[in-house]
């Protein structure tokens, strides 16, 4: 079973540690929603995650205030989430931008960014959400197992479906490829390295506990 999940871009701020956990978060969930009801929050990043989570805390969160480094969500975001963004009365979209402080002592109090004109932006804000891109840690695989475009690992229908010469498929035979089973049999990928994984840590102990049972019946069935 390989979990050797994924490493996170990470703000390029000298106190971020400080504010990790404490008003800084790499998830939005209920209970980072329920933290934030009703108060001004960001999220940096222009793919998919960042689009989920500004859309998920515009539901409770007075104003939602996405920052990308590049000039549009166009290359990077499907586009029912540019439409909810573009839709979106308490969601602005700020191109061009990215955070240069972080202020406040026991949890974060304050952010400053910058766009490319070199205007700066200082506001009261206590949520930051950074849902930048993410590294695979799969360069050891050195090829050996079917990854997507990304570089994470392929599993169940997609690892045989979208292998690039069929050889994975062949490695089946009649049998489908069992949910978290990659493109050689009786090896599985659980958790954030895994493609179309959720990104949670809660998600990836879930599938690790499933996948065991695979794992039994595999043993068994050797």
């Amino acid at each position: 079973m390989i979990a050797t999940g994924a490493e996170y871009r990470k703000l390029e701020l000298a106190n971020l540690a400080r504010f990790e956990g404490a008003g800084v978060y790499y998830g939005a969930t209920f209970l980072e929603a329920q933290r934030c009801a009703d108060d001004e929050v960001i999220v940096v990043g222009g793919g998919n995650s960042a689009g989920q989570a500004a859309t998920f805390l515009a539901r409770t969160s007075r104003h939602v205030h996405v920052l990308i480094r590049g000039e549009s969500l166009a290359a990077s975001m499907s586009n029912y989430l540019i439409r909810r963004i573009e839709e979106s009365s308490n969601i602005t979209l700020n191109v061009g931008s990215e955070i240069v402080e972080l202020s406040g002592y026991d949890s974060l109090e304050g952010v400053v960014w910058r766009n490319r004109e070199g205007s700066r932006t200082c506001l009261p804000i206590q949520h930051v959400f950074s849902m930048t891109s993410a590294k695979p840690n799969t360069e050891w695989l050195q090829g050996c197992l079917e990854l997507d475009e990304k570089g994470f690992i392929l599993t169940g229908h997609r690892a045989s479906s979208e292998a690039r010469d069929g050889a994975a498929a062949a490695r089946f035979g009649s049998r489908p490829a069992a949910e978290y089973e990659t493109s050689l049999p009786r090896v599985f990928a659980v958790g954030d390295v895994r493609s179309g994984s959720t990104k949670r840590v809660a998600a990836a102990v879930g599938e690790g506990s499933a996948c065991i049972s695979l794992v039994h019946r595999a043993l068994a069935d050797a």
